[in-house]
C-alpha cells in the first residue's frame, strides 16, 4: 500500500510540474521591437498615443509585454543594421514608423510580423501584395503621404497672395514618389517647385533655407518624412527667422509655433498600430489583415505665426480649417 501511496505522488508531482511547465510556457511575456529611423524624443508624441492604446487593451509593458526600442538617430544608413539586430533578439512582433524602416525590417525577415504605424504608399513600395489582402509578414497603416502633398501645395498658393515660386525641402533617398506627384502638381498650379536636397541637421537645415532665400522662394514646404518631423521646432524656428511662409505635413509643427499644415492625424495612426500589434499577439495573422488607410486629416492655421511674418490669411482660406489658433 505504502509502494502504491508513494508512486502516486510521484506521479502527481511530476504532473504538477508538467502543469506548471505549461503554464510558464503559456504566460510567456510576448516581447516587440520598435524601429524609428528619427530619435526617441522626436517620436515621444506619437508613441505615447500608442502605448495609452495598448493599455486600454490590456498590455502594460514590464508587466504583461517588453518592448525593444532602436533608433537610428537621423542615420539612415544605420536602420538595416538596427533591423537585423531586432530579428536577432528573436522579438515576437516589430512595429515600424515609416516606409524606409519597414523595407529594412522586411529585408531581415519573412517570419516575424511586422506591422506599419505610417507607411506612405506600401503597395508601391512592394511591403504589401495589396491593401485588402497583404499576404506575407506585413499589415497595419498608411498615411497617404503622396496624394496629400498635392492638397498642401494647393493650400499654400490660396494661403499666400502672388506666390510663384516654392521651395521644397527634401532629404536623400525615400521622396521619389511624393516628388512624382508634386512636379505634375505644381505645374498644374503654375508655381515654380525649387527642390533643395537637405541634410536634417541644424548645419544642413540653416544651409537649405539659405539657398531657399537665395531662389527668392515665396514658401516653402517639405517632403514627409521621419527625419524632418524629429527637426520640426528647428525647421519653425528657421522658417520664421528667414520670414517664409511654410506649410507642414504634421500638426505638431504648429504645436510648435509653425504657420500651417495639413495631413493625416498620425497620433490617430499609432493607436491603430496599437491595434494590430494585440490582434497579432491574440493569434491574427498580419497576411490576413488588411492594411487600413488614414481616415482623420486635418488642416491647421497658427495666425501668431502669420502675424510674425507679416502674412495675412484670406477669409476664404481660414472657414476651410479645422482648427485656427489665434
Amino acid at each position: 500500500m505504502k509502494k502504491r501511496i508513494t508512486l502516486w505522488l510521484l506521479a502527481t508531482l511530476f504532473l504538477a510540474n508538467v502543469s506548471l511547465a505549461d503554464a510558464q510556457q503559456t504566460s510567456k511575456v510576448p516581447r516587440i521591437g520598435f524601429l524609428d529611423n528619427s530619435t526617441a524624443s522626436g517620436s515621444a508624441v506619437r508613441l505615447e498615443a500608442f502605448w495609452q492604446e495598448l493599455i486600454k487593451l490590456g498590455w502594460i509593458e514590464g508587466k504583461n509585454i517588453t518592448i525593444e526600442y532602436r533608433f537610428a538617430e537621423q542615420k539612415n544608413e544605420r536602420v538595416p543594421e538596427l533591423a537585423a539586430e531586432l530579428v536577432r533578439l528573436k522579438v515576437d512582433l516589430i512595429v515600424v514608423s515609416a516606409t524606409p524602416t519597414a523595407l529594412a525590417v522586411k529585408s531581415a525577415t519573412t517570419t516575424i510580423p511586422i506591422v506599419m504605424a505610417a507607411s506612405a504608399d506600401p503597395v508601391g513600395a512592394g511591403l504589401v501584395a495589396s491593401l485588402a489582402r497583404p499576404g506575407g509578414n506585413v499589415t497595419g497603416l498608411s498615411g497617404l503621404s503622396p496624394e496629400l502633398g498635392t492638397k498642401r501645395l494647393e493650400i499654400l498658393k490660396d494661403a499666400v497672395p502672388k506666390l510663384a515660386r516654392v521651395g521644397l525641402l527634401r532629404t536623400a533617398g525615400g521622396s521619389d514618389r511624393q516628388l512624382k506627384d508634386l512636379r505634375p502638381a505644381a505645374v498644374a498650379l503654375k508655381l515654380k517647385l525649387e527642390e533643395i536636397d537637405t541634410q536634417p541637421d541644424p548645419k544642413g537645415l540653416e544651409s537649405a533655407f539659405q539657398i531657399a532665400k537665395q531662389k527668392q522662394v515665396g514658401a516653402i514646404m517639405t517632403t514627409v518624412s521621419r527625419p524632418f518631423f524629429a527637426e520640426r521646432k528647428r525647421i519653425v524656428e528657421l522658417a520664421g527667422k528667414y520670414r517664409l511662409p511654410a506649410i507642414y505635413p504634421d500638426k505638431e509643427f504648429v504645436d510648435e509655433g509653425g504657420l500651417l499644415s495639413y495631413g493625416a492625424d498620425n497620433t490617430d495612426l499609432y493607436r491603430r498600430a496599437a491595434v494590430y500589434v494585440d490582434k497579432i499577439l491574440k493569434g491574427a495573422k498580419p497576411g490576413d489583415l488588411p492594411v487600413q488607410q488614414a481616415t482623420k486629416f486635418e488642416f491647421v492655421i497658427n495666425l501668431k505665426a502669420a502675424k510674425q511674418i507679416g502674412l495675412t490669411i484670406p477669409v476664404r482660406v481660414l472657414e476651410r480649417a479645422n482648427k485656427v489658433i489665434k
